[in-house]
């Protein structure tokens, strides 16, 4: 029998649909900045270097000043920064006023540092319609364990993306994959994951699988 996710994944909407992306952020500038750095990075990471980040470029025009060399001593420690670097400083230069961050997928992901997933983010963040599924680490991991996913896909965040679009309504897009995520981070974990705890356990095909 073929599982109605729309039905199924609602113990997970009511518990993480409404609540906020780990990254503090306080505005949606602040939000595309932390964004872009938290990328194989962590969002723990990226917290605790924000409020010296935004004491010294508190907008996207003051961000449009500054130079690659500028921003080491402030980002110095994440990963890539270089490249972000390059990609913080293009996209202030670009985009000029805070105001004028896009609200559509198109329009984000023509921006550097900016994939499908990032700007999947921001939408849900900003309270955007949803136009994707944010697929992060957690999801390609956990969707395919419930089985919303197929296991050969688990690599291929866009492939993950469609399938999920494809069995919840638009209307479920930004929580659901918000919600996958947070599943992920607390309980669907990558070794010894707390199953018997998991709200979604009933339809989950490697709890069945596993015999517990």
């Amino acid at each position: 029998m073929e599982t109605n996710w729309e039905q199924a994944l609602q113990p997970l909407f009511q518990q993480y649909g409404k609540r906020r992306h780990p990254l503090d952020y306080q505005n949606r500038y602040q939000l595309v900045v932390m964004v872009i750095l938290s990328a194989q990075d962590s969002d723990k990471h990226i917290n605790e270097l924000a409020p010296d980040i935004f004491a010294a470029y508190p907008t996207l025009n003051s961000l449009s000043h500054a130079t690659e060399a500028d921003l080491q001593q402030h980002i110095g420690s994440v990963r890539n920064w270089g490249n972000k670097a390059k990609w913080l400083t293009k996209l202030a230069q670009t985009v000029g006023e805070d105001e004028n961050i896009p609200r559509t997928l198109e329009g984000l992901t023509k921006l550097p540092g900016l994939g499908r997933k990032s700007a999947n983010v921001i939408i849900r963040e900003s309270g955007d319609m949803a136009e994707g599924v944010i697929v992060d680490l957690h999801v390609l991991r956990v969707a395919p364990r419930l089985g919303i996913a197929d296991e050969k896909d688990a690599a291929k965040p866009e492939k993950i993306e469609k399938q999920i679009m494809a069995v919840i309504p638009q209307e479920f897009w930004n929580e659901g994959g918000m919600s996958i995520s947070f599943l992920g981070r607390e309980l669907c974990r990558p070794t010894n994951p707390k199953c018997t705890e998991c709200l979604v356990n009933s339809v989950c095909q490697f709890f069945q699988n596993s015999g517990l």
